[in-house]
């Protein structure tokens, strides 16, 4: 586990970063117990920083507390997928409506330019997480482009299930479907530029659905294999 100490600032601020960080990561994995010393130690702070910053996590959703067992970090469900991504597609249809027309054509061009850098061959687990990183980022700009910051929190503490449930999933078949979501990107940033509404939110409808759908096929596998 790749944990180094922390500097000494608002510890458990700091703790829950570091935390929350790693099991974005994939460093700390789903259902992986937790053990609060063995952190503490890792991080270089005390007990408690570390056990405030768990129950941060646990509000967010990110870990279980589980009674005469432990903490684990959070795994996720074929539903539990299906439920979020149907949140998702509820809140990214409504920073589109925020959005059509407060976009500006600089945060378009950002898009554009991503759509290109997403385009990049993957080979490694790094440009896995490059492109990865490429695809939030084309989405918080639409996001960020909404203007509402309770609109903006929550998306973001829900994308946060997702990134969890990919990690889990390790979908091989993932690289192969990488020209149909450039596909469904290009029609994103191409309603945009004309301010369609309406074919905006087809557009991010059928793309969310459609990584909704190979997410769920890919934990259900994942599921499958683990209880062979």
């Amino acid at each position: 586990m790749l944990l180094t100490p922390l500097k000494r600032e608002r510890a458990t601020d700091a703790v829950y970063r570091a935390l929350r960080e790693a099991i974005l990561d994939g460093l700390l994995r789903p259902g992986e117990r937790l053990d609060v010393a063995e952190l503490a130690g890792k991080l270089g702070v005390s007990l408690t920083p570390v056990r405030q910053a768990l129950q941060m996590l646990a509000a967010e959703g990110l870990v279980e507390v589980r009674p005469r067992s432990g903490t684990y970090v959070a795994g996720v469900s074929a539903s539990d997928v299906r439920d979020t991504f149907d949140v998702r597609c509820a809140l990214e249809c409504l920073a589109a409506e925020l959005a059509i027309e407060r976009i500006t054509r600089e945060e378009i061009g950002r898009m554009k330019k991503l759509l290109q850098e997403m385009t990049r061959p993957i080979r490694t687990a790094r440009d896995r997480h490059a492109h990865a990183a490429r695809n939030s980022e084309f989405h918080m700009i639409l996001l960020r482009a909404a203007g509402n910051r309770r609109l903006l929190a929550l998306y973001e503490e829900l994308h946060a299930h997702i990134q969890i449930a990919r990690i889990h999933a390790a979908d091989k078949e993932w690289p192969g479907r990488l020209e149909q979501e450039s596909a469904e990107h290009r029609a994103i940033v191409a309603a945009l530029e004309k301010r369609d509404l309406p074919r905006l939110i087809e557009a991010l409808r059928r793309h969310i659905f459609r990584a909704r759908d190979s997410l769920v096929a890919a934990v259900e596998n994942k599921t499958t294999g683990e209880s062979a």
